[in-house]
C-alpha cells in the first residue's frame, strides 16, 4: 500500500510529453498508438499532467484540434515565449476520447532556419542532411520541439519531473540537444519499426537470417537512407530509456540500431465489450448485409452463389507486398480454390484486399452496375409497398369466399417494364473484375501479375473470389459505404501473414471486433501470443510458421488453415467469434498500458 501511494506521488508530481509525428496528423499506424492510448494514460496521470507534441499541418488538425486561449500554465507560458520568437505553435485540447492538451507547431515558420539547423546537425552531431520534403519538415519540427522543452525547464512556474516519450525517427532529433546540453528531462525513445529494417526485408527474403550480418552503415548508404538512420540511431543511444513494440524487433533493433531495448511496449486499443453477448454478434450479421449488397452488385450481374454458403475473408495494410504478406495469401488463395475444387465444398470465399494505391478513377463497369442495383432494390421495395396496398385493398373489400389473387396482375406495367430494363441493362456475361479501380500501373502491379497468371480471375466455377480495393474504405466509399471497423466486423476471417511487422495492429483490430484472424510468427503480435497464450486457436487467432520453413510450406500451412475455417459449421464459427471476442480484454490499454508506466516508474526514480 506505501509504495502504490509512492508511485501515485511520483506520477501527480511528473510531467510526461508525448511526442510524435503523428500527434493530430493521420498518416500511419502510429496515429493509431498514440491516439488510443491517451484514455489510460489521462487517467494514470491526469489532464494537467500531461502534453502532445506534433507538427501543424492545417488540413489534418482541422477538425481535431480546439485551441486554448488562457496561456497562464507552464505549457502555454512556454507556447507564449515561443510566439514571441516567431515561432507559429498551436496550444489547444486534441478531441478525442480523453481530451488531452497537445502543442502543434508549424514546420514551415522556421524554414527559414534551416541553413542554421542542418549546420547547427552537422557541427554538433556529425550528420549531414541534404535537402528533402520530408526531412526538412522533420528537423524543423525537431528543433521546434527542442526550443520549447528549452524554455519550458528554465521557467520558474514549472517545478515538476519531465519526462519527454519520443516516437520513431522522425520525432527524435530533440533527444541529443537533450543531452548535449543536460537538460533536466527524462527521455524513452520508442522504434515502432526501424528504418533500415523495413527497406531490408522487401529486398531480402532471408532478412530474418542475415540480420547479424548486415553491416548498417553500407546498407543505409545502399539505401538512401543514411542521414535518417543516423538519426534514428543517435536517439535511440541518447535516450535514457530504449524501447520498442515487440521481441523480434528488439532483435532488429541490436543488430540494426546497436542497442537493446530496455522495455518492450507492446500496443492494445480500447476493446469496445457489450453486456450482452449476442449484441456483437447482430453486429456481424448487419454489417455482412451491407457487404452483401456489394456482392451482388458486383458479382450476380454475371452469375449468383449463395450468400448463405459464402465466406468473406479479407486482408488490409499499407501496400508492401512481401512485407505485409501479400504474396503468400495470394499463392495460399490459388491452393485453397484448388483444395475446394478438388473436395467440391459447397461454399464459396470472397477475398478483399485493402490496400491503398495510384489510381486514376472507379472501374466505371464497378460503378455502374452499383448504380444498377441500388436502382433495382428500389424499383422492388416500391413494387413490395404499392402490392401490399393493392393486397390489402383486395382481401378488405372482398365480400365471398377468400382467395389468393394473382399477384402479378397486380404489378402495374410501368413498373414491370422499369424494372425489366434495369435488370436487362445490369445482366451481361463478363466475368466480375478483380480490381474495383483502374490503377496508374495496372501492367506491373504485383497483385493483378499473380491473379492473372494464376487464372484466379473471377471464374464462374472459381470457388475463391477475389476483389482488390486499392482505396481507404469509408462511409464515403460509394462502393461500400462503411466505416473500415464496419467492415471488419462484417467479415469472418482477417488474413495477415506478414514477413516483416514489428507489431501488427490489423489482427488484434480483428480481435477486438470479434473476427478471427491469421497472423504469423514474424509479426510482433503473432509472436507476443504464441509467447503468452497457450491456446491461440481458442482466442481465434492462427499463427503461420514462416520463421523457420520455407515459403512453400508456409503457403501449404496457410492454405490449409484457411481449408479448415471453411468447413467449419455455423455454430462452430459463433463459437469463435465468443472465443475471439472473450479474450480481447487481454489486449485492451488498461492492462497493457501498465508496461509503459513501469518504464516512466524507472525513469522517476
Amino acid at each position: 500500500m506505501a509504495k502504490e501511494k509512492e508511485n501515485k506521488e511520483l506520477f501527480q508530481n511528473s510531467l510526461l510529453i508525448e511526442c510524435a509525428w503523428e500527434v493530430c496528423n493521420k498518416v500511419g499506424g502510429i496515429y493509431t498508438v498514440i491516439r488510443s492510448k491517451v484514455p489510460a494514460i489521462v487517467d494514470k496521470f491526469k489532464q494537467d499532467n500531461y502534453v502532445l507534441l506534433g507538427p501543424y499541418f492545417e488540413n489534418q488538425a482541422a477538425s481535431e484540434f480546439q485551441p486554448i486561449e488562457d496561456l497562464t500554465d507552464p505549457i502555454g507560458f512556454a507556447v507564449h515565449s515561443m510566439r514571441m520568437s516567431g515561432f507559429d505553435v498551436k496550444y489547444g485540447n486534441w478531441l478525442v476520447t480523453g481530451n488531452p492538451k497537445v502543442v502543434l507547431f508549424n514546420p514551415y515558420s522556421v524554414f527559414n532556419r534551416l541553413g542554421e539547423i542542418k549546420y547547427k546537425l552537422w557541427a554538433d552531431h556529425y550528420i549531414q542532411v541534404h535537402d528533402e520534403p520530408l526531412t526538412d519538415q522533420v528537423l524543423a519540427f525537431g528543433y521546434s520541439v527542442t526550443e520549447f522543452l528549452r524554455i519550458l525547464v528554465n521557467s520558474d512556474v514549472q517545478q515538476k519531473n519531465i519526462i519527454a516519450h519520443f516516437h520513431e525517427w522522425m520525432a527524435g532529433m530533440p533527444i541529443m540537444d537533450i543531452r548535449r546540453e543536460n537538460l533536466p528531462i527524462k527521455t524513452v525513445f520508442t522504434t515502432h519499426a526501424t528504418m533500415l529494417g523495413r527497406y531490408l526485408a522487401m529486398n531480402d527474403h532471408n532478412f530474418y537470417g542475415n540480420l547479424p550480418f548486415y553491416n548498417w552503415d553500407d546498407e543505409a548508404k545502399h539505401f538512401n537512407i543514411y542521414p535518417i538512420v543516423q538519426l534514428e540511431r543517435a536517439a535511440a543511444h541518447g535516450a535514457h530509456v530504449f524501447t520498442t513494440v515487440s521481441e523480434i524487433t528488439n532483435e532488429e533493433c541490436k543488430h540494426l540500431l546497436g542497442r537493446n531495448c530496455d522495455f518492450i511496449l507492446p500496443n492494445g486499443l480500447n476493446v469496445e465489450r457489450f453486456e450482452a453477448m449476442h449484441e456483437f454478434q447482430n453486429l456481424h450479421l448487419h454489417y455482412k448485409k451491407q457487404i452483401n449488397n456489394f456482392i451482388r452488385g458486383h458479382f450476380f450481374q454475371s452469375y449468383s452463389f449463395d450468400l448463405d454458403k459464402t465466406l468473406y475473408f479479407f486482408s488490409s495494410g499499407r501496400f508492401e507486398y512481401q512485407n505485409k504478406g501479400f504474396d503468400l495469401t495470394l499463392e495460399a488463395l490459388a491452393r485453397l480454390n484448388y483444395k475446394m475444387k478438388q473436395e467440391n465444398i459447397d461454399a464459396t470465399v470472397v477475398f478483399f484486399l485493402i490496400s491503398k494505391q495510384p489510381y486514376h478513377s472507379i472501374n466505371a463497369q464497378v460503378l455502374h452496375s452499383k448504380a444498377l442495383i441500388e436502382e433495382i432494390q428500389r424499383n422492388t421495395e416500391e413494387i413490395e409497398r404499392d402490392l401490399g396496398r393493392q393486397l390489402y385493398k383486395f382481401i378488405t373489400s372482398n365480400n365471398g369466399d377468400f382467395q389468393i389473387p394473382d399477384l402479378k396482375n397486380m404489378i402495374s406495367q410501368t413498373m414491370s417494364m422499369k424494372l425489366r430494363r434495369n435488370v436487362l441493362s445490369w445482366k451481361n456475361k463478363n466475368l466480375p473484375t478483380v480490381v474495383t479501380h483502374n490503377l496508374v500501373n495496372d501492367s506491373t502491379d504485383p497483385v493483378l501479375n499473380f491473379l492473372r497468371t494464376s487464372n484466379l480471375v473471377n471464374n464462374r466455377e472459381d470457388k475463391v473470389k477475389v476483389v482488390y480495393h486499392p482505396d481507404f474504405i469509408s462511409p464515403e466509399n460509394p462502393l461500400f459505404r462503411m466505416d473500415y471497423n464496419q467492415f471488419v466486423r462484417g467479415c469472418h476471417l482477417g488474413v495477415f501473414p506478414s514477413y516483416y511487422e514489428p507489431w501488427g495492429y490489423t489482427p488484434l483490430e480483428c480481435m477486438c471486433s470479434g473476427i478471427p484472424s491469421i497472423t504469423s510468427d514474424l509479426s510482433g503480435f503473432g509472436s507476443y501470443v504464441a509467447k503468452n497464450f497457450d491456446n491461440c486457436e481458442k482466442m481465434g487467432i492462427q499463427i503461420v510458421n514462416r520463421g523457420s520453413v520455407s515459403y512453400n510450406d508456409s503457403a501449404e500451412q496457410l492454405a490449409n488453415q484457411m481449408l479448415h475455417f471453411v468447413k467449419l459449421s455455423r455454430r462452430e464459427r459463433i463459437s469463435m467469434r465468443n472465443g475471439t471476442e472473450e479474450n480481447s480484454v487481454h489486449f485492451d490499454w488498461s492492462n497493457l498500458a501498465k508496461r509503459y508506466f513501469a518504464a516512466y516508474d524507472h525513469l522517476i526514480k
